[in-house]
């Protein structure tokens, strides 16, 4: 374990899925901290507000595991990763195309800030297909998605598709 350091493990989180859940599991193996960090992006339309997908992480994650909190930010990823006093962003790899897209956006941190690493988690098998996006298009269409998210996630999302 890498004794005192702090990663940071940013994303939508719109909703927090199961495959969230396993890389902050794995990643408290490495790291003594994790930062949740939601990102809080008024230009991109999201089911949960920012408070409701920290909230809900909190309630999944800080309750289950020492080592973890949830922040939400707005902004450069890096200025948010130099003032939780981090130098590791995390991010969980589940196809090719998303090492791709993650390489450019490690690079571009690292050009933005060369004291931040970018650690790349590749997602255990049983969550390689699952993202927010596609649970929530499940969801709203009532499939069941017990198996993707935590209990609590999953009670949440069939209340906000109902009122939509």
């Amino acid at each position: 374990m890498a004794k005192g350091i702090t990663a940071v493990f940013p994303g939508s989180f719109d909703p927090l899925t199961n495959g969230h859940v396993d890389i902050v599991t794995r990643s408290l193996k490495i790291f003594d901290r994790v930062v949740v960090a939601v990102l809080s992006n008024p230009q991109k339309a999201t089911l949960f507000t920012v408070d409701e997908r920290v909230q809900l992480i909190q309630e999944e994650l800080c309750s289950r595991f020492e080592g973890v909190s949830v922040q939400s930010f707005s902004g450069l990823l890096v200025d948010f990763v130099q003032k939780a006093q981090a130098k590791i962003i995390i991010r969980g790899l589940r196809a090719i195309s998303d090492y791709d897209y993650e390489t450019q956006m490690a690079l571009m941190n690292r050009n933005l800030s060369e004291d931040v690493e970018t650690c790349f988690l590749i997602t255990s098998e049983e969550n390689s297909y699952i993202s927010s996006s596609i649970v929530k298009q499940v969801a709203t269409f009532g499939g069941n998605v017990s198996k993707f998210v935590p209990d609590r996630v999953q009670k949440a999302l069939k209340t906000k598709v109902a009122t939509k």
